[in-house]
């Protein structure tokens, strides 16, 4: 089966790659790199020893898509292909609804067009907002996202969902998964922030790495176990597997329209303090971090219940927090040594 990745030479996106490969599927990498660099393509090869077909186009280009729909005839797509920073979304809300919300537009239209029945879409965590109890199950309600960033993830499952009830026979599974970190063990192909990174653990190892003078934790009042925020984390290697996992599942159902959500977690929470401290005990190493006021948009505390996804897609996190802190800073290492990043 011929997959199209859409973002694939992203951060979970290119670990995807990976994975696809080696269950026996073809995968086909579309990016703008926006956020990521084509040197993705020289780390999936040495992974993998194949150089995947890759598009430069923009999911929001429907004649350049449209011509790669037309051209490669996918049998499935994964959609990672999105802007994914909190504050930056909260800063700039058009421009996040216009790029997340209309690119999937664009790639249902071609879907119907072409035919192509298999959907896997990166959704997140933060469509349940602030919830009222933990750990968050697929019947959690979901609630008024904390940022626009996360109600355009909310808008997009709507969406999806109201797509495949109208199709005959659309199949679709929206993945809403928690806080990726971690890299590929090889540190071939890891996470690789643009400029500041919006996420935690890129900016730990470039913190540790001497790039950045000291690490921001945002808010130290929260009502957690040591007044930071709780997250999820999991490893990209196992979520990358879980987005095999749902083809597989999809693949099963033959007849029929069908869509559904999964939680990917690890079913524990972790706070901000803990990351750094496990951090520091892998890698024998000390950072420099100092506490700043809370940050608008982040939610207190989320963690997942993944039972559902461990019974109907046979999959679990393998981890562990301790692995994938040591996987990102081998990662970090290698940047350093083939300078691919600089301090911006």
């Amino acid at each position: 089966m011929k997959i199209l990745v859409t973002g694939g030479a992203g951060f979970i996106g290119s670990h995807t790659v990976v994975e696809l490969h080696e269950a026996g599927y073809q995968p086909v990498v579309l990016d703008n790199f926006y956020n990521s660099r084509l040197e993705v393509l020289d780390g999936l090869e040495k992974i993998t020893g194949k150089r995947f077909p890759l598009y430069q186009t923009d999911c929001n280009d429907r004649a350049a898509m449209e011509a790669v729909f037309e051209k490669e005839r996918f049998d499935g797509i994964i959609h990672f292909a999105a802007y994914k920073a909190v504050g930056e979304s909260v800063a700039e809300p058009l421009k996040y609804y216009q790029n997340n919300v209309g690119t999937l537009l664009i790639l249902l239209e071609l879907c119907e067009k072409f035919n192509v029945r298999n959907f896997v879409f990166s959704s997140s965590c933060t469509v349940y907002g602030e919830p009222d109890r933990l750990p968050v199950t697929e019947s959690t309600p979901r609630k008024p996202a904390a940022s626009p960033y996360g109600n355009t993830k909310s808008i997009c499952e709507d969406i999806l969902r109201d797509f495949i009830h109208s199709s005959s026979n659309g199949k679709a599974i929206a993945l809403r998964y928690f806080n990726p970190i971690g890299a590929h063990p090889s540190a071939e192909i890891g996470e690789l922030p643009l400029g500041v990174p919006s996420n935690l653990v890129p900016f730990i190892t470039q913190v540790a790495a001497g790039l950045r003078e000291k690490l921001a934790v945002f808010g130290k009042d929260y009502d957690t176990e040591d007044g930071t925020c709780v997250r999820d984390y999991i490893h990209v290697m196992d979520l990358a597997k879980a987005h095999v996992k749902a083809l597989r599942l999809l693949e099963k159902k033959e007849e029929g329209a069908f869509y559904d959500v999964f939680n990917v977690g690890t079913g524990q929470g972790n706070t901000v303090l803990q990351v750094i401290r496990t951090f520091e005990e892998v890698n024998n190493l000390s950072l420099n971090y100092t506490f700043e006021p809370r940050r608008p948009g982040d939610v207190e505390k989320i963690y997942a219940q993944s039972d559902k996804v461990n019974r109907e897609m046979d999959w679990t996190a393998e981890k562990s927090l301790g692995e994938a802190l040591s996987d990102a800073w081998r990662w970090q290492q290698r940047l350093m040594s083939d300078s691919l990043i600089s301090q911006n």
